[in-house]
């Protein structure tokens, strides 16, 4: 093969595998600039005039983009690594525990070192071991990217050392979701129990109710969501990412050729974990609670149900899907809760069935379509 061949071709695979073309970022870039310009809307809009965005709008916004963010981190694993987890809303309460034990230590009750009410309840006279240091900012934020990373690093070590893949992957990252729910139920353990953590005031000094703070909250989320996106796409379209599709198609075949899929698994896994922390750090002073309930088998496999519907190993379509899906369940459960979850199983089986590749896939066929009609 000459060389003017084999560029031609590099070119071709390059071209046909570009995650996201020009019009994708243009797209991408004007959904993030509307999306900062809302909190604005509520800063310095007056509540009479027809832009005003609420504060609970606000919220939820910023609340769905830590949604979209885990999506995304599920997406590595699952989309692009083959990796089917069903224990990925541990590693994100994981990290809103981390950032809640920070927050809780920043609360005045007006006395100075004064425990946690549920910690009072209990009769306990001091923090325990592990909450030492917690009152630094700083060392919260190491918490939020080690114990959901360290944990997902010994976990997938032994799993994938010990080929466990597949189904038998999935029913083992379910049953360690399941378990740490039981142990962060129990009140002993010193998170709170059934309750968690709620009622926090202060973050950084600053009083988290504010329509300001709200605001820097809601960017935070954004900047981390955006930052996110492009980190998890360079991964995809480097080498690595490529390794990784070949983990996902034919494991067998990638280690017959020389490659050690243990590494490139473990580290995806790793980061994708770590990402999902980081969700759930954002997520907690926004929602304002953290509790055991976020660790669910529920909570992951909406996760799961987020990612196929907006479109399996594509990036966007995560994040596109858990707006979707969240939106969904906003609307339905102030309407009719009672049948959200029979709504869930059926978005679930319409998107198996009519759209494998879904949201993203079906934009794209309709593209094509529409490209057809205009060349003919």
């Amino acid at each position: 093969m000459t060389a003017a061949v084999a560029h031609t071709l590099a070119s071709q695979f390059r071209a046909n595998n570009r995650l996201f073309s020009a019009t994708a970022w243009c797209s991408l870039l004007a959904v993030v600039a509307l999306l900062a310009v809302l909190p604005l809307l509520n800063l310095i809009v007056p509540p009479e005039h027809p832009l005003y965005v609420s504060s609970y709008a606000v919220a939820l916004l910023g609340k769905f983009m830590c949604y979209a963010m885990a999506a995304l981190a599920l997406d590595l694993v699952w989309g692009y690594a083959g990796i089917l987890s069903l224990g990925h809303g541990l590693f994100f309460a994981l990290g809103g525990y981390a950032h809640g034990m920070y927050l809780m230590r920043s609360i005045d009750n007006g006395t100075a070192g004064a425990l946690p009410d549920f910690m009072v309840f209990l009769d306990w006279k001091a923090y325990p071991w592990y909450w030492a240091f917690t009152d630094h900012f700083a060392y919260a934020m190491v918490l939020v990217v080690l114990v959901p990373g360290v944990l997902a690093f010994f976990f997938g070590y032994f799993a994938f050392r010990s080929r466990i893949k597949g189904v038998y992957f999935s029913i083992i990252t379910q049953a360690m979701t399941f378990a740490a729910m039981l142990l962060f139920f129990r009140n002993e353990t010193g998170f709170g129990g059934n309750n968690g953590f709620t009622g926090f005031q202060k973050i950084l000094g600053f009083n988290i109710t504010t329509a300001d703070t709200r605001a820097v909250l809601y960017w935070t989320t954004l900047a981390m969501l955006a930052g996110a996106l492009i980190f998890a796409r360079a991964i995809t379209q480097s080498k690595l990412g490529r390794v990784l599709t070949a983990v996902r198609d034919s494991e067998h075949r990638l280690r017959f050729i020389g490659y050690d899929p243990l590494g490139f698994k473990l580290f995806v896994w790793c980061t994708s974990a770590v990402m999902c922390g980081i969700a759930g750090a954002l997520y907690v002073p926004q929602v304002g609670i953290i509790n055991p309930s976020e660790m669910s088998t529920e909570n992951s496999i909406e996760m799961v149900i987020w990612v196929a519907t907006g479109g399996r190993g594509t990036l966007i379509g995560p994040i596109i899907g858990a707006g979707a899906v969240n939106g969904l369940k906003t609307w339905f459960t102030s309407v009719l809760p009672e049948f959200w979850l029979y709504a869930l199983g059926l978005i679930f089986v319409l998107t198996t069935l009519f759209l494998p590749q879904g949201i993203i896939g079906l934009a794209r066929r309709l593209a094509v379509r529409l490209n057809n009609r205009k060349a003919s």
